[in-house]
Formats: C-alpha cells, sequence, structure tokens
C-alpha cells in the first residue's frame, strides 16, 4: 500500500471511529500534513483518493469535510476495495464452494490479460451480510500475481490478504452491470426461484499499474442488496 493510500484508510478510520456525521469538519491539510509527518503532495493525493470514494470533499477556503450517505444499509457500488471495508457495522460472512488452480477460458484470459495456458485460482462463494443471502460470487485470479489463496483465507477478505500480505496495490476497477434473471444454479445458491430478477456484475479489478489481477461474476439477491453511487460534480 502506497503511503498516501495508508493515509486515505487511517483518515477513513478515524471517520467510522468517531461516527462522523455529513459536514463534520476534518482538520486543514496543515493540521494533516503534521500529523502524518507527510508532504503537502502525499496528503492531497490521498483527499484525492477519499474524494472520489465519497468519503470526504473539500471547499476551496472553507476546508475538508466529511461526506457519508445517511441512508443505513446501503453499500457504495464503486469501490475497489471489496465489501468487508465497504459494509460499515454490518457483519459479512462466506460460505466457501471452491478455491482450486485451474486454467482461464477464453473470456476469462481476455479480460484478465493473459494467455488460456496460464494458471488462475477460481474461488466460488456465496456472501452473507447479517446472516442474509447477499450474492452468489464466482472470481478468478492470475497465479503469477496471487501465488496462493486457501479456504480461511477466501472465508474472509481476500483483498486485505492480497494488500497486507502480499504487499500488492489496489488501483482500480471496470464494471460492466445487467439486469436479468437468474438461472437454476443461482436461484439455488441465492435461495431463490429460477427467473427471479437479478443485478449480475462482472468486475475486472487492476494492480495500481494497470495490470488486471481479478476478475470477478457477481450475482446479487434482489431483496438483500441495497447500493448508493456517490457522484461528484454536475451531471452534463
Amino acid at each position: 500500500m502506497l503511503k498516501y493510500q495508508q493515509i486515505a484508510a487511517e483518515i477513513e478510520q478515524y471517520i467510522n471511529q468517531h461516527d462522523l456525521k455529513q459536514g463534520d469538519k476534518l482538520p486543514v491539510l496543515e493540521q494533516l500534513m503534521s500529523q502524518y509527518a507527510v508532504s503537502k503532495s502525499t496528503v492531497t493525493k490521498a483527499l484525492e483518493l477519499l474524494e472520489r470514494r465519497g468519503v470526504v470533499f473539500q471547499l476551496r477556503g472553507s476546508g475538508i469535510f466529511v461526506r457519508r450517505h445517511n441512508r443505513p444499509g446501503y453499500m457504495s457500488l464503486f469501490s475497489t476495495q471489496g465489501f468487508k471495508s465497504n459494509l460499515g457495522g454490518r457483519v459479512l460472512t462466506s460460505d466457501v464452494l471452491d478455491v482450486s488452480v485451474t486454467k482461464p477460458d477464453e473470456t476469462i484470459a481476455m479480460n484478465l490479460g493473459i494467455d488460456v495456458t496460464d494458471d488462475v485460482y477460481r474461488v466460488e462463494r456465496v456472501r452473507y451480510v447479517d446472516g442474509k443471502v447477499f450474492c452468489y460470487e464466482e472470481s478468478y485470479y492470475v497465479k503469477a500475481i496471487v501465488p496462493y489463496l486457501n479456504r480461511e483465507i477466501v472465508a474472509d477478505s481476500i483483498f486485505d490478504y492480497v494488500q497486507g500480505a502480499l504487499g500488492v496495490t489496489i488501483g482500480f476497477s471496470d464494471m460492466y452491470m445487467q439486469v436479468g434473471r437468474l438461472n437454476e444454479t443461482e436461484a439455488g445458491y441465492l435461495d431463490l426461484r429460477t427467473d427471479d430478477p437479478t443485478l449480475r456484475i462482472e468486475t475486472i479489478f487492476h494492480l495500481s499499474n494497470g495490470k488486471p489481477f481479478d476478475y470477478s461474476r457477481i450475482t446479487y439477491h434482489y431483496e438483500h442488496s441495497q447500493f448508493v453511487v456517490q457522484a461528484n460534480g454536475p451531471y452534463m
């Protein structure tokens, strides 16, 4: 994790620990520079990251303020940090169905920018939030970047492991969304009926250098999943 990302995480942790509300003011730029013993450019990058994630907003000449959506139960749709860091006080658990090394098909290889002869980890999970079925997830990780996964790691947070234990820096993601109907397999995992509505999201997660390392296909339980999208600037 780069220094500015670490500072952004600590500022967000401070906001959560102190239960700060929308509009609460944070220390000024100079105080943050002194507190974290870093340059102005590092703090500025940390704040820009938090702005893009919808955590803070800045008013020229007035300061830095907390930006929080106030509807409980809603999670940010556009996040590169995984579910666990995006749920507040809600409890995330996983039923791990599969962790195995395999070869990607052409679609998976194309999305990950690798060859069909390369190894990937296939991870299959059903995920629960506060004990309710949240989604069915099928993910593929480039083994050259994520060399080891097991059920214990997968049952918790893969992103925490990737960033903490492996020292990999996650950069950005591309998301493709489709509203559709559940097939028989998906319905069984989500405890719903075949042809019930769903939101499917395919996401390609990239490292900070732009290299894809994770391709995920997630199918959401339509009754238990609620999202917020926080936009910056006016719509044109």
